[in-house]
C-alpha cells in the first residue's frame, strides 16, 4: 500500500496581500518541502526569488526550530514568516527616546 496523502496549507502574507495555498502532499513531507511545492515565488513575483528558500517557518503560530526536517501532519498550516523590518528592541528604544524628548510630557 502506498503512502497516505496529507492535506496541508502553506500561508504567507504581506501587509497588502495574503495567500493560503492548499496542497495534497505525501506522508513524510517536511514543512520546507511543502513551502517549495506551494510555489510562492509565482504568487509573489515582486519579492526576490530566494525569499522563501530559507525563511523561518511555523505551524499554526508556533515557530519551527528545524523546518527542514519537521514532518507535517494532516491539517497542518505551514506559515512562512517575513523578516522583521526593524528589531523589536531597537523599536522600543526609539519609542523611549521620542517619549523622553517630547516636551508635552
Amino acid at each position: 500500500m502506498g503512502a497516505e496523502a496529507l492535506t496541508v496549507e502553506v500561508a504567507f502574507a504581506l501587509p497588502s496581500k495574503q495567500r493560503i495555498v492548499a496542497l495534497r502532499v505525501p506522508e513524510g513531507t517536511t514543512a520546507r518541502q511543502a513551502v517549495a511545492l506551494a510555489d510562492l515565488p509565482a504568487l509573489f513575483p515582486d519579492l526576490p526569488s530566494d525569499t522563501f528558500a530559507q525563511a523561518p517557518l511555523g505551524i499554526f503560530g508556533k515557530a519551527l526550530r528545524e523546518p527542514d526536517t519537521h514532518l507535517l501532519r494532516d491539517g497542518d498550516r505551514v506559515e512562512v514568516y517575513r523578516p522583521l523590518a526593524i528589531d523589536p528592541k531597537a523599536a522600543r528604544l526609539e519609542r523611549a527616546k521620542r517619549q523622553a524628548s517630547d516636551p508635552k510630557r
